[in-house]
C-alpha cells in the first residue's frame, strides 16, 4: 500500500471511493460543479491510499480554515475531512498510514493544530484528537413562547428591524454577517468564499431553499440572521432553524422572537443553540425551552503544543506544569505554561508536572468547554497536588464559551 497526494485529475476517482466506503453513490453536481457537499474540496489538499497495483482504497483531505480561540485570535486550522477506507481493506492499517501522512504533513508545514468533526467518536482519540466544543437542540412549543414582560428598570433594547428574504436573494449578506460572528466567537471556524460560491455543506451554505430572516442594526447595517423552513409531520407544523448567527445580543432577541411568533407553526426547534444564551430566561416559561440533543462537534488536535497554548488567550494568571504524552506521534513533552496579562509563555522544563495528560484531552480543554477538573474526576487526566485541578480550572476558565455552527 502507498499513499500519495492527489490532483485535480484524481477529483472522480477520489469522490467515488470516499463515496464506496460509506456504501452511497455520489449525487450529480450542478454544471458548475457545486451544489453538493464536496464541492469545496482542493484536491492539492487530499490523499489517496493505494494498493500495489494502484487500485485506490481510503481517502482523507484537509479543507483550510481560520479558527477563531480564546482571546480572539484567529489561527489557521486544517478541517481533516472525507476520511473513508474500503469495506474490504479496514482494519488493515489504511486510517492510520492516512491520518500519520497527514498529521506529519501538516506540522511540518508549520500547523498549530488541526480539526475536524466525528463521524464516531472511538474513532479519533487514538489519533489525538479531543472533543473541545459542544452543541445541542433547543425546543420550544409556540403557545408557550411568550416572552415575559421586561423588569423594572432593565435597559430598553436598541432598535433594529427583521426582514424575511429567501436564501438566493441575500447570500453575499449572509456571507459578510457569518464572517463578522465568527471572528469574534471562540471556536468558530471561518467559512471560506470558496463553500458560498459552490453551496457546499449544509444549510445556509448549501443552495437548499430556506427563508433569511435578516436582522439590521439602528443603522440599518445587518448583524444577524436566521435560516429556516418549514415542515412536518401529521397535522403539526416544526419551524426548522438551521442557525442563528449574531453579533449582538439585542440581534439574537429580536430574531428569536420573529422565529417564535410565526403564526403557522406549532413548535420551533433551534439547531446548534449557543451554550450560555438567555433564551430560557427571557421566556414567561422557563421550562418551555426544552433542550434536547446535546452531542460534542468541533475535535481539537494539537501539533505544536507550546505554540497552540501560548496563541489562545487567557483570563487568569499562573503557572502550570503539562506532562503531555502523544502516543500516535511517538512524543512526550513537559511544559511551564506561564499565564501574565493574558499572554502566555510556554517552555520546556523538568520541574514536576502538575497535571499528566494525552495529548487529546490537551485538545478537549483547549477552548475551554470542558474543565481540567472534569477530565482529572474521569480518569483521563491526573492531578498532581491537591489543588493542581483547580488551579488548571482557574487558568483554562474562558469569557465566553467555545461554539462552533460550521459543518464540513
Amino acid at each position: 500500500m502507498r499513499i500519495r497526494s492527489t490532483t485535480e485529475q484524481d477529483a472522480e476517482v477520489f469522490v467515488d471511493t470516499l463515496h464506496a466506503a460509506f456504501g452511497r453513490f455520489p449525487e450529480a453536481p450542478a454544471e458548475d460543479g457545486g451544489g453538493v457537499w464536496w464541492a469545496a474540496l482542493e484536491m492539492d489538499r487530499g490523499l489517496l491510499a493505494e494498493t500495489e497495483d494502484g487500485r485506490p482504497v481510503g481517502t482523507a483531505a484537509t479543507y483550510p480554515f481560520e479558527l477563531t480561540l480564546p482571546g480572539g485570535t484567529l489561527v489557521p486550522a486544517a478541517g481533516l475531512t472525507a476520511v473513508g477506507v474500503l469495506p474490504s481493506h479496514r482494519r488493515r492499517g489504511v486510517l492510520t498510514a492516512l491520518l500519520r501522512e497527514q498529521l506529519t504533513g501538516l506540522r511540518a508545514r508549520g500547523d498549530l493544530l488541526t480539526v475536524l468533526l466525528a463521524s464516531q467518536a472511538p474513532i479519533y482519540g487514538r489519533f489525538g484528537y479531543g472533543p473541545a466544543t459542544s452543541t445541542r437542540r433547543l425546543t420550544v412549543p409556540r403557545h408557550r413562547a411568550a416572552f415575559a414582560a421586561p423588569r423594572a428598570g432593565a435597559p430598553a433594547p436598541a432598535a433594529g428591524s427583521v426582514e424575511l428574504l429567501r436564501r438566493s436573494e441575500c447570500g453575499d449578506l449572509v456571507e459578510a454577517v457569518y464572517d463578522r460572528y465568527r471572528r469574534a466567537q471562540p471556536g468558530a471556524l471561518s467559512r471560506p468564499h470558496r463553500w458560498w460560491a459552490r453551496g457546499a455543506g449544509q444549510a445556509p451554505v448549501s443552495r437548499a431553499q430556506r427563508y433569511i430572516a435578516l436582522h439590521r442594526d439602528a443603522d440599518g447595517v445587518p448583524d444577524g440572521y436566521a435560516s429556516y423552513s418549514l415542515g412536518g409531520s401529521g397535522t403539526e407544523t416544526t419551524l426548522t432553524v438551521d442557525e442563528t448567527v449574531t453579533t449582538d445580543a439585542g440581534a439574537f432577541t429580536d430574531l428569536a422572537r420573529h422565529l417564535l411568533g410565526h403564526e403557522l407553526v406549532d413548535q420551533v426547534v433551534f439547531q446548534h443553540f449557543p451554550p450560555g444564551n438567555p433564551l430560557p430566561w427571557q421566556l414567561a416559561d422557563h421550562r418551555a425551552a426544552q433542550p434536547g440533543g446535546e452531542t460534542d462537534w468541533l475535535w481539537v488536535r494539537l501539533l505544536d503544543v507550546p505554540g497552540a497554548l501560548t496563541a489562545r488567550g487567557w483570563c487568569a494568571d499562573g503557572e502550570l506544569v503539562l506532562d503531555v504524552d502523544d502516543p500516535f506521534l511517538g512524543e512526550r513533552g513537559r511544559h511551564l505554561l506561564t499565564v501574565r496579562d493574558g499572554k502566555a509563555d510556554c517552555v520546556p522544563t523538568r520541574r514536576e508536572p502538575d497535571l499528566s495528560l494525552d495529548v487529546r484531552d490537551l485538545g478537549a480543554l483547549y477552548l475551554g468547554d470542558t474543565a481540567p477538573s472534569t477530565l482529572v474526576r474521569a480518569g483521563h487526566v491526573r492531578a498532581h497536588g491537591p489543588r493542581a485541578a483547580a488551579l488548571a480550572d482557574t487558568l483554562f476558565r474562558t469569557d465566553r464559551a467555545p461554539h462552533c455552527l460550521h459543518w464540513f
